[in-house]
């Protein structure tokens, strides 16, 4: 008891010079002869008040005096050292008192310490609770700082979301109610209840975390979808930020799937449209009904692809989207592909016609095929999506693939010669793109990625444009014929005559040499780049190499070398496997992420001059029905066969395919080559059937050729957004509606703006819910790239009625969580009473 003595009014000599000590029950006086502090004498009360005053005033002025009496303090009126107490201070000795003088609060808490003794009794919680409090704080905000205390708060000041939050995630873990329990304990679970009621309006008979968790989904559904609500709006507010919270996202998906059913949300759900449920984002079934509607409806053609995109869009900032991000895409894409294929008119005159509108146009529609396909695989909703892939995959291949592949085989059957008039052939690549620039005396670094066909090409430059201070310029190249690795790979090296190996291996001879494997494209390199200049040095080296190499290792690669080939394989490798075939569509997605990481490497090398291009392209058919092969027999001496091509000798070909010979392919050698037409493939056991190339469509034999130059200066800025003024800068109700304007559509060189927006007091409080947009607009229609946001003020904003207020635009700060000031806009609050019932 002494030492707790001692420390006691060791605090209250640091504040005050006279402490009075009343021992109201006589029971202490042997403490009192025992105490020691220094610089401090003590003295006692007996009848000698006069003389005390006067010693410890006049006398004595400067001294700490520690004035003990036996009893309690006399009345006021018969107290003569009252006014000598009332500038100094008193110490009391029960255990209520001596925590007071512990925390440093006045003795006007001692009731609350009194009715919360549990609390007080432990000397981790008041250690906790001290560094909360403060001399300034009320009543309510120290049994508040005791619920976060009890509710294991971080925060120096908790409010009651906080504690809420901490006992919901209790709730959440389903291991005990320690939390609560405490409150309980601690005779602080009233004040709790009676605090949610205040703010919340929650109110019931035995309340629980549990009643509470289940009440807020209920009421905070309704709100959206219409019913009897027992919450305020404050509960909206509380649940936006609670969802959207890093820190309890686990919490609130447990609580969410707990009360969906036992509200019976998904029974519920059955009876919602579209529009009723676009903006709600309390439970995982809102959106699965909205993805089987929206999935239903686009393959119904009921809704437009611009309001499934919009509506995509809307759902992109809700809790659950990342979960099912690849649905929506898939259905988006959908859409796109639905809406292209019924605005589509093929009419080909000529193939030089052809190759323009596929450059033009077509390639669009394979694209979004593709990323359909990619993202419908990704989200492994072969249930949800199904109809609606049967639906896609028939129309690509009925509408647009079968008819431009048949079309387009007519203008083919015409050519006695293998070749597109007015189109550069590939043959032609090394000395239009690196024989000319080496006789510059320039240096040039080459990508070739296996099957990357025309379209992806077309998506990798965009990409690339989006890059800082990187220009890219798309051209186009025909393949030759038959359109596989080994021979395109052959045509883009440099080369007089190209020859198919009479064996089965179909490797293709330059000059002379072999062109299998990157040991022989580099001796042909090497020997091409001497024949140009002697001094010349030239490698062939795989992508992953590069890849694998360190910032140095590349600088010298590209400082040693006038012209490199880099050979990277990730579209055709994966494509070709019967078991993997599905997932050609991702693969797409990492060669062109590949390909960007080393140009990125080249660059940073003082690489200036790159060139991406391709071997072949590729046909791919997600469902292949058996009027998808070729009913054509080909017999004869039969040295290979793929899918798309067979190559033999003293060959006949009945109806269905074409045989061409060597000469009228531009070969060397007597070899014959037939080819299925339009998109029909031959049957091979063994092989994929989705995914298939070295036939004459416009897919296959239409290769991207990429330019990639890289500039001094930066030339990427992101999109300005500006808030539409609103009728008044005054905001006297719980919600401000807002709209946000994206000042021009994004391109590559105009980056997409993400901006978390809010309203927010002098001091920094957030006073609303806030919310997460990105300006991704690409439309050039001004009104098509606003975005309309409701902000709900929480119960905060009451302490800030007729004042000043700001709505802040943030946007993140890269590689971190943090978010800097982009814009603000002053806004005057002023509610009425009558906003309490809004």
């Amino acid at each position: 008891m002494s030492e707790r003595i001692i420390q006691a009014l060791e605090k209250l000599f640091t504040k005050h010079r006279i402490v009075f000590w009343y021992d109201e029950e006589d029971s202490l006086r042997k403490d009192f002869d025992a105490v020691e502090v220094a610089g401090v004498e003590k003295v006692e009360i007996v009848n000698n008040e006069f003389g005390l005053k006067y010693r410890m005033l006049r006398q004595q002025s400067k001294q700490k005096f520690l004035v003990f009496k036996t009893g309690g303090p006399p009345e006021d009126k018969e107290n003569w050292l009252l006014d000598v107490q009332l500038a100094h201070t008193d110490f009391r000795t029960d255990k209520a008192s001596l925590w007071l003088t512990e925390l440093e609060l006045p003795y006007e808490f001692r009731p609350l310490v009194s009715r919360h003794e549990f609390f007080f009794n432990s000397a981790k919680r008041r250690d906790s609770l001290k560094k909360k409090v403060t001399k300034n704080d009320t009543l309510t905000q120290v049994a508040m700082k005791m619920l976060g205390v009890c509710a294991d708060c971080a925060d120096s000041e908790p409010r009651l979301d906080s504690v809420i939050e901490n006992l919901l995630a209790e709730l959440a873990k389903g291991d005990g109610a320690k939390r609560y329990d405490l409150i309980g304990k601690c005779g602080l679970d009233g004040f709790l209840w009676e605090q949610t009621k205040n703010v919340y309006q929650y109110a019931a008979d035995s309340p629980t975390v549990k009643d509470f968790a289940i009440e807020l989904f209920k009421s905070c559904y309704r709100m959206d979808v219409g019913g009897e609500v027992r919450f305020g709006s404050e509960a909206l507010v509380f649940l936006k930020r609670w969802k959207d919270s890093r820190n309890h996202e686990a919490a609130f998906k447990t609580l969410s799937h707990q009360a969906a059913e036992m509200l019976s949300i998904s029974s519920d759900l059955e009876n919602r449209d579209l529009k009723a449920l676009a903006e709600v984002d309390y439970f995982e079934f809102v959106d699965q009904r909205i993805l089987s509607e929206l999935a239903s409806a686009v393959g119904k053609k009921t809704i437009s692809s611009g309001e499934c995109t919009q509506l995509i869009r809307g759902r992109r900032r809700g809790h659950w989207y990342a979960q099912y991000e690849h649905y929506y895409e898939a259905v988006d894409h959908a859409a796109q592909l639905l809406h292209l294929l019924d605005t589509l008119s093929i009419q080909l005159d000529s193939l030089q016609q052809g190759v323009s509108a596929y450059i033009q146009s077509f390639y669009r529609l394979d694209q979004v095929y593709r990323k359909f396909i990619f993202h419908n695989v990704k989200s492994g909703g072969a249930t949800l999506l199904g109809p609606l892939t049967n639906e896609i995959c028939k129309r690509y291949t009925n509408t647009f693939l079968m008819p431009l592949g048949d079309r387009w085989q007519e203008l083919v059957d015409g050519l006695e010669k293998w070749g597109i008039p007015g189109n550069r052939s590939q043959t032609g690549f090394f000395d239009k793109y690196v024989r000319r620039v080496l006789e510059k005396n320039k240096k040039v670094y080459v990508i070739i990625s296996d099957a990357m066909r025309f379209e992806v090409g077309e998506e990798l430059c965009r990409r690339v444009r989006q890059e800082d201070r990187f220009e890219a310029e798309l051209d186009h190249m025909i393949t030759t014929l038959p359109s596989y690795t080994q021979l395109g790979m052959g045509a883009l090296l440099p080369h007089k005559q190209l020859r198919i190996q009479e064996d089965k291996s179909t490797t293709v001879i330059a000059d002379d040499v072999s062109t299998a494997g990157t040991v022989n494209r580099d001796k042909i390199l090497k020997a091409a780049a001497k024949s140009i200049a002697s001094d010349a040095s030239a490698l062939a080296v795989q992508a992953v190499d590069i890849l694998d190499k360190n910032k140095e290792e590349v600088r010298a690669l590209v400082r040693d070398h006038d012209v490199i080939y880099i050979y990277h394989n990730s579209i055709d490798q994966i494509g070709h496997t019967q078991k993997t075939e599905r997932k050609a569509f991702e693969a797409a997605e990492t060669a062109m992420e590949d390909v960007v990481r080393v140009v990125r490497k080249l660059t940073s090398a003082n690489a200036t001059n790159v060139v991406v291009t391709a071997d072949h392209g590729f046909l791919y058919q997600d469902e292949v029905d058996e009027s998808d092969f070729s009913a054509a027999q080909v017999e004869g001496e039969i040295l290979a066969s793929d899918r798309r091509f067979i190559v033999g000798r003293d060959l006949k070909v009945s109806g269905g395919a074409n045989l061409y010979s060597s000469e009228a392919l531009g070969l060397d050698g007597d070899l014959q080559i037939a080819v299925p037409k339009s998109i029909n493939r031959f049957r091979k056991s063994g092989s994929s059937t989705r995914f298939m190339h070295g036939g004459s469509t416009l897919q296959e034999i239409v290769i991207p050729v990429i330019e990639i130059k890289k500039s001094r200066g930066s030339d990427v800025s992101a999109v300005n957004v500006d808030m539409i003024p609103t009728p008044s800068s005054v905001i006297s109700t719980g919600q401000l509606a807002l709209v946000f304007y994206q000042s021009e559509p994004v391109t590559e060189k105009v980056q997409a703006r993400h901006l978390r927006v809010g309203l927010y007091a002098t001091d920094g409080e957030l006073i609303s819910d806030s919310h997460e947009l990105a300006f991704d607009l690409t439309s050039e229609n001004a009104r098509e790239r606003e975005l309309k946001v409701r902000l709900l003020l929480s119960k905060q904003a009451d302490n800030y009625n007729q004042q000043q207020i700001m709505l802040k635009m943030e946007e993140p700060i890269s590689d971190t969580s943090q978010f800097k000031d982009y814009k603000s806009v002053p806004f005057t609050l002023r509610r009425s009473f009558t906003s309490d019932f809004d």
